[in-house]
């Protein structure tokens, strides 16, 4: 068995759903979840069949997220794994709903924070082990951190 590392690429502006779904029925599951979150959402989704023609499935209503999710799971290359770029919403938007569906198995990450994919080679395939998002912590809030992060939020129309 290998290890191996891969860097996710996440457009400017755009935000990463990584996760592991089972059926090819997850592409367009994922699509209506996607177009019914909210008005104005852009987004491209790729879906990685494990089996039968083992495909990479595409989705999505952005030409540049829709590539760049194709790239993703190309450079992957890991079983049932999907990946959804998104502009215009932030995944809060969706993410239960994703989390709903039938098919997903897990969600790797939710973010739009450089992420490295860390991945498992056999002779059979490739799988995800886990996920590096982001970046250590460079210490702890202090008051003025915790009045940014209200500010924030509420600018951001996510608190009152």
């Amino acid at each position: 068995m290998d290890l191996k590392i891969v860097e996710m690429r996440i457009p400017e502006g755009a935000n990463l759903i990584l996760g592991h779904a089972h059926f090819i029925k997850t592409v367009e599951d994922l699509y209506e979840i996607m177009v019914t979150s909210g008005l104005g959402v852009q987004f491209g989704l790729a879906f990685s069949e494990a089996s039968g023609a083992c495909l990479i499935r595409v989705e999505g209503n952005d030409e540049e997220l829709m590539a760049a999710a194709v790239e993703n799971i190309q450079n992957l290359a890991a079983g049932h794994t999907f990946a959804i770029l998104l502009r215009q919403a932030f995944p809060i938007n969706m993410l239960n709903a994703i989390k709903h569906c039938q098919e997903v198995c897990t969600i790797h990450c939710a973010t739009a924070n450089p992420v490295q994919v860390v991945l498992a080679q056999t002779q059979q395939g490739r799988g995800i082990l886990g996920v590096i998002d982001g970046f250590s912590p460079k210490g702890v809030e202090q008051e003025s951190g915790r009045a940014w992060r209200y500010d924030f939020l509420r600018q951001i129309k996510y608190k009152r």
